[in-house]
């Protein structure tokens, strides 16, 4: 797995969202966007590119699976509706622009996978297991969705993962229990596998991680364990057929015990030689603190272990106080917050580090994007060094932690929000984040920043860095760490507080900071509420120091 440092992962839209940024010249779609947005990751070093090409549809001409296609016709108004956070217009053009390909008799997968091998980029497929895009709404009528989620018997109920709420609806997947289900997914990878030019298998089970009911039998579970080592009979195979490794793993969370319940046991899987690779991370936001050292321990050297970074930095958003908008905060504009959380990865161990929606920030139209905003760019540049981590050492990076992430929330799956906490009088806490160690001799420094909400009474908040002496010695700020674009600060109704202190008490691999609220107003119940801090994030700059 040594040649699989840098895995871009790009699902069936990539290529397909932004057309003026691939294919400038405008007409019809064409085999050259295609060839460009490659040109693209060759240049700046990608060597892996796991394609995703599926929802519970085929976005691609398969002949073994339903395709999006089979039934749309130009210009479609059942299809105006499909993906409910874009207008229909915007729906309809991407279709269109599939259409274009087919009627020229281009197979857009082949046609990638051919672009990778003339640029020496191993051309993936990442199978996304039960992908939401379809029935967020409950639509069981989404032209996106497959036969199969039309019967009751092959849906999972969305078993609430909150006491007290109603069904959850990314949840309400199908359901690998039964057999069709199974079948069906197995002749779509059989299919991208063997009659495709692809070198390498992802299973994406963490779009989304609904497989089984939870609390699955042992039967269930053993079950998928054997479609499991199915699947690896056919890379087997290709590998048999070309003569060259066919590598094959899965993308998860990294909670193994969840995972079992609902019927994907990760150790027995590893234990039976049946993947080359996991690679874990949370369902939308940067796992910034998970633990790659502790599921390498769990599950042995004989598999290579990614680390992961997501669209979101976490729930805490950017602002700009010209514009008066605020906006998700995304690693692939924050060049700085991509480098932190690449190193933080390297430095536990991870084998190499995926990218996952890097696409998603490239913008060609402001009025279209889900997520991004006019002239907005992912930095591809910097994905030419992220590998290196002795290349990271010294440049400038941000960490931070996770938060919880509304809407997008999911336990029990993804890694244990860190924030927001809340701190009485009297109170520490402590938390623990992978960081890189640095140069002491290029005037570097460390800057740990506190966000809490606004307001005028607040208690001094004292800051320790790995058992260090704590400080009261701040500066108030509204200002980000790194801003992205224009968008320089914290939402009004935050404020932060900026920590000074030296780069080598940084330790390569585990870090901790400590908070202390500094009040002492614990006599009553009403004097510790009004003198507790709610911390709504705690973030990291590495960067020159100014002094």
């Amino acid at each position: 797995m040594q040649e699989h440092r840098i895995i871009f992962n790009g699902d069936w839209g990539t290529m397909f969202w932004a057309p003026k940024l691939w294919q400038p010249e405008g007409g019809p779609y064409s085999a050259r966007a295609l060839h460009n947005f490659v040109d693209l990751l060759a240049e700046h070093r990608v060597d892996t590119f796991a394609i995703s090409p599926n929802t519970q549809l085929a976005w691609y001409p398969s002949k073994a699976v339903p395709t999006a296609l089979d039934e749309y016709t130009r210009g479609d108004q059942r299809w105006a509706k499909w993906f409910r956070s874009c207008p229909p217009e915007t729906n309809i053009a991407m279709m269109d622009r599939y259409l274009d390909l087919l009627e020229a008799d281009v197979d857009w997968m082949a046609e990638t996978v051919l672009a990778c091998k003339q640029r020496q980029i191993a051309p993936w497929a990442s199978v996304r297991m039960n992908d939401p895009h379809g029935y967020l709404e409950k639509w069981v009528d989404n032209p996106i969705n497959c036969p199969l989620f039309k019967d009751p018997e092959n849906r999972l109920k969305g078993t609430p993962l909150r006491p007290g709420r109603h069904a959850d609806v990314l949840w309400v997947g199908l359901n690998y229990e039964r057999q069709a289900v199974r079948d069906y997914f197995l002749a779509m990878i059989r299919e991208l596998i063997l009659d495709y030019d692809t070198e390498g298998l992802e299973l994406d089970f963490l779009r989304t991680p609904a497989i089984c009911e939870p609390n699955a039998s042992q039967d269930t579970i053993d079950t998928m364990t054997a479609w499991i080592a199915e699947i690896r009979d056919l890379t087997l195979m290709k590998a048999q057929q070309t003569g060259r490794p066919c590598p094959f793993g899965l993308r998860i969370p990294a909670a193994l015990g969840a995972l079992r319940s609902i019927g994907l046991d990760v150790r027995a899987i590893v234990d039976a030689g049946l993947i080359d690779f996991i690679s874990p991370s949370n369902y939308m936001q940067t796992a910034w603190d998970l633990p790659l050292d502790d599921l390498r321990r769990q599950l042995g050297s004989g598999i290579a272990i990614y680390g992961n970074v997501e669209f979101a930095m976490n729930g805490i958003p950017a602002y700009s106080p010209t514009a008066g908008t605020s906006e998700l905060r995304c690693p692939f504009v924050v060049t700085e917050a991509l480098f932190g959380a690449a190193a933080g990865a390297l430095s536990l161990g991870a084998d190499g580090v995926e990218l996952y929606n890097y696409y998603a920030a490239d913008e060609d139209n402001a009025e279209i994007r889900i997520c991004t905003r006019e002239n907005m760019r992912a930095d591809y540049s910097a994905i030419r060094t992220l590998e290196d981590l002795d290349h990271l050492r010294g440049q400038p990076k941000q960490y931070a932690f996770t938060t919880i992430l509304a809407p997008v929330w999911n336990p029990p799956f993804d890694t244990p929000d860190a924030l927001p906490d809340i701190l009485e009088p009297d109170w520490r806490r402590a938390y623990r984040l992978p960081m890189c160690s640095e140069p002491t001799d290029q005037g570097l420094e460390l800057i740990i920043q506190i966000v809490v909400d606004r307001r005028d009474d607040l208690p001094p908040l004292g800051v320790s860095f790995n058992e260090s002496w704590p400080t009261t010695q701040s500066q108030p700020t509204d200002e980000l760490l790194f801003p992205q674009l224009d968008h320089t600060d914290h939402v009004p109704e935050f404020t932060a507080f900026n920590y000074h202190f030296r780069v080598d008490g940084i330790i390569g691999g585990w870090n901790e900071i400590s908070v202390y609220n500094g009040s002492h107003a614990v006599e009553t119940a009403d004097e510790r509420q009004r003198n507790s801090v709610t911390v709504r994030s705690i973030e990291l700059a590495v960067r020159p120091s100014k002094s």
